[in-house]
């Protein structure tokens, strides 16, 4: 398929946790060979990139990283500020707020509906705790990010801005949560993206898909929820979301109308099974 009639397409990889003894470098191998071979126009790697903040667990994740073939936006997650980590990510990837953008050549514009895609990705995270915060002073700045007004929209937080079920207690909620999701909701932000809990799940917000990833190459997951990292693709009339597992499955989760803004349902990642495995409900 030519760039000029293909959907846009990201990945979104979160909490890979170098460091962790549970860490999978043959998984993340696996992950690197099968997101180069996808082709996507970026990849959105949000948050939790190490266990402790320490030195050595960067430098491996930095060298996992850099054999990413497509455009790469990294944002720190609260495990990253760990031991004065935000020193060694700020040395090996930048500052935790990045904006990327692509244009669309004009066949593609015309097909997606869209001049191109900016991501803005920001730190929510703060030294030494599990929490996050974004503060209202960064709020201009994410409002200037945006100056694409018919691009496809992506925001990138590593801290969920909405609660997720079968994670059990929720305190990890940015303290700034409402705020965010109305500056979002008023700049018509299209996807919000975020790691943390370990666990996969879509809510529609306001007409703004939330998409949260798993943990992608470790065994601390919640419940029976496996590993796994998303796949987003955007074509002309819909957002379509799948998870990608350790095993090579790749499964449709989430299909997301971008005309009316609604989810559909059958598809939709809240199943029964889901529902059985992490024990929302009891039996």
């Amino acid at each position: 398929m030519g760039s000029a009639t293909r959907p846009l397409r990201l990945a979104q990889i979160s909490d890979i946790h170098c460091g962790e003894t549970s860490f999978d470098s043959g998984v993340m191998g696996s992950i690197v060979e099968r997101v180069n071979g996808m082709q996507p126009d970026a990849v959105l790697v949000v948050g939790d990139l190490t266990a402790k903040g320490y030195q050595w667990e960067f430098e491996e994740a930095a060298e996992w990283l850099k054999q990413l073939g497509p455009p790469t936006v990294v944002i720190p997650g609260n495990h990253d500020y760990r031991n004065v980590g935000y020193i060694h990510f700020q040395h090996f990837f930048g500052q935790g707020f990045h904006r990327y953008r692509e244009g669309f050549d004009p066949v593609r514009a015309e097909r997606l509906q869209a001049t191109g895609f900016t991501v803005v990705g920001v730190d929510s995270a703060e030294p030494d705790v599990n929490e996050g915060n974004l503060g209202l002073e960064q709020y201009p700045w994410i409002r200037d990010q945006f100056d694409e007004p018919d691009d496809v929209k992506i925001f990138a937080i590593h801290h969920h801005l909405v609660s997720i079920p079968g994670t059990g207690r929720e305190r990890n909620i940015i303290t700034d949560a409402g705020d965010v999701l109305a500056e979002l909701t008023r700049l018509d932000v299209d996807v919000i993206v975020s790691g943390h809990k370990h666990v996969p799940f879509f809510w529609n917000l306001n007409g703004v898909l939330l998409s949260y990833s798993g943990t992608a190459t470790t065994k601390r997951v919640r419940g029976l929820t496996p590993p796994s990292w998303n796949e987003i693709v955007v074509d002309a009339s819909t957002v379509k979301v799948y998870l990608h597992y350790q095993d090579g499955r790749r499964e449709l989760a989430v299909l997301f109308s971008r005309k009316t803004r609604a989810l559909t349902r059958e598809v939709f990642y809240l199943t029964e099974d889901f529902l059985d495995s992490n024990q929302v409900l009891p039996p």
